[in-house]
């Protein structure tokens, strides 16, 4: 299969050489030559009259027509970055528009919606290198963001492009913006954590998700999970007191949508819930059931899992496929699509059967929906998941078939090292790689390092020292 580089794509600025430099030399040229006659054909050209300068230039454009252009910049699927690029034009345009630093960071608009962040592939951490690659799935742009201060934090989580960072010395939570720098600091999460945790290595693998302040219409909360811990913290900003927001819930896939959170859980009941806001009678037992899914026999084997994609959320079945000979790989995996509308009471499941254009990427941490119109490498309407001993098999709805895309760039055979790491990277290892965050956190391709053999010795020291940097209460977390 052919490999499609991520392009470059940041912006250059090109400085042109002065006129006036340019007429300084040639007088200096001019002043070694002898002086000649006058020149009918030269003379006759200088009559001709001088076109006149515009004055005003680009600060003269109407206001009306400047706000028109700024609600255009910051409506629906639009960027961030290219209003931020629009307000640098000149100090006119910066006077009449809002600024982009929104500091409570809960102006959906100001987000930097569509940016994902992308994995060196070097075993080097985000946190440790202080510095996040950036790429817009829809323009396919390319920054590479310098963050210092990411060296003191952990990565936790991302919501809208907002990064969530703990830090490693306080357990201090923050939200950053990468683009505009600023920041909401949250209190410590440490006590509430040893109270009702008490499992220190689920600190390193935590999970968070940014949302809407339930409390507060001029602040964010901030909900965080544990992999196999039964319970959901939150905190408000600036109620900022970390508090148990359910419990007896193993969440397993959720989605930030519309400023509140949602989850599917490790459980039987296969129910679609609603994690914040919570119940406002403080039933931590009972959370807000916004829908069951359909019923399936062996449910043991099904992965019920969220996406939104085109400003729908969508539920997502997986199941094998009932009675396919094994020999028939191709078919032995079978997805069911629904929209799910949390807008009805009851919630309405209306299945899909086209994605159109869109191109899903499945994981039990975080789903992506990107156009493969925008991103011409990827295939549309189709699904791309890992299974156990395949890291990236994309699945064809409209021909119901699967293809192994990453049988070619295996680095070993779950014993021994095979062969290098094959490069460049494409757009689909990126954005497997980027929902699967304990890989992508470690600077590790998801469809190289799915599994670490024990034959990996030196890397796997390397990811020890790293969880080592983490320390509580003088207590060091190693974890592989």
């Amino acid at each position: 299969m052919r490999r499609m580089q991520v392009a470059d794509a940041g912006l250059t600025t090109v400085t042109p050489v002065g006129a006036a430099s340019f007429l300084k030399g040639s007088s200096k040229a001019a002043a070694g030559r002898k002086r000649k006659g006058p020149n009918l054909k030269t003379l006759a050209a200088c009559k001709r009259p001088v076109p006149t300068r515009a004055t005003g230039g680009w600060a003269s454009l109407p206001t009306d027509i400047v706000g028109l252009i700024t609600r255009r910049l910051l409506a629906g699927d639009s960027d961030v970055v290219d209003y931020i690029s629009f307000r640098t034009v000149c100090s006119g345009w910066r006077a009449c528009t809002p600024t982009p630093r929104d500091p409570t960071l809960r102006d959906p608009r100001l987000r930097p919606r569509g940016w994902v962040a992308l994995c060196g592939g070097d075993a080097v951490r985000p946190d440790d290198a202080g510095e996040i690659v950036f790429f817009h799935t829809r323009t396919a742009r390319r920054f590479r963001v310098l963050l210092p201060d990411l060296r003191w934090h952990r990565i936790v989580g991302f919501t809208d492009g907002l990064v969530i960072l703990m830090d490693k010395r306080t357990t201090e939570i923050r939200v950053l913006h990468p683009f505009t720098r600023v920041v909401v600091d949250l209190p410590p999460l440490l006590p509430l954590y040893h109270e009702v945790v008490r499992q220190k290595s689920s600190l390193l693998d935590m999970n968070a998700a940014v949302c809407s302040s339930a409390s507060s219409a001029t602040s964010i909360a901030v909900v965080v999970w544990f992999p196999y811990t039964n319970v959901v913290l939150g905190a408000d900003h600036p109620n900022s007191d970390w508090k148990v927001l359910h419990r007896g819930l193993y969440v397993w896939n959720t989605l930030p949508f519309q400023g509140r959170l949602y989850a599917t859980t490790l459980s039987r009941s296969s129910r679609i819930l609603q994690l914040y806001p919570p119940p406002g009678n403080e039933d931590f037992e009972n959370p807000v059931v916004v829908g069951h899914v359909p019923y399936f026999a062996d449910r043991v084997y099904c992965d019920f899992l969220l996406v939104e994609s085109g400003g729908r959320m969508l539920l997502v079945i997986r199941h094998p496929a009932p009675g396919t000979n094994a020999l028939d790989w191709s078919r032995l995996v079978v997805f069911k699509l629904y929209e799910v509308d949390v807008n009805s009471h009851p919630c309405k499941l209306i299945p899909v059967n086209s994605l159109g254009d869109r191109s899903l990427f499945l994981s039990g941490d975080r789903c992506l929906s990107v156009s493969a119109r925008d991103l011409h490498s990827l295939s549309s309407n189709s699904i791309y998941f890992s299974l156990p001993h395949d890291p990236i098999v994309v699945h064809s709805l409209g021909s119901g078939l699967s293809e192994r895309l990453s049988e070619s760039c295996q680095i070993h055979d779950r014993k021994d090292r095979i062969r290098p790491s094959v490069r460049p990277f494409t757009v689909a290892d990126h954005l497997i790689t980027y929902c699967n965050p304990r890989e992508w956190s470690k600077g590790l391709m998801f469809h190289e390092y799915q599994y670490i053999p024990e034959s990996f010795k030196e890397l796997i020291e390397n990811i020890r020292a790293q969880n080592a940097q983490l320390k509580i209460r003088r207590v060091t977390l190693h974890s592989r």
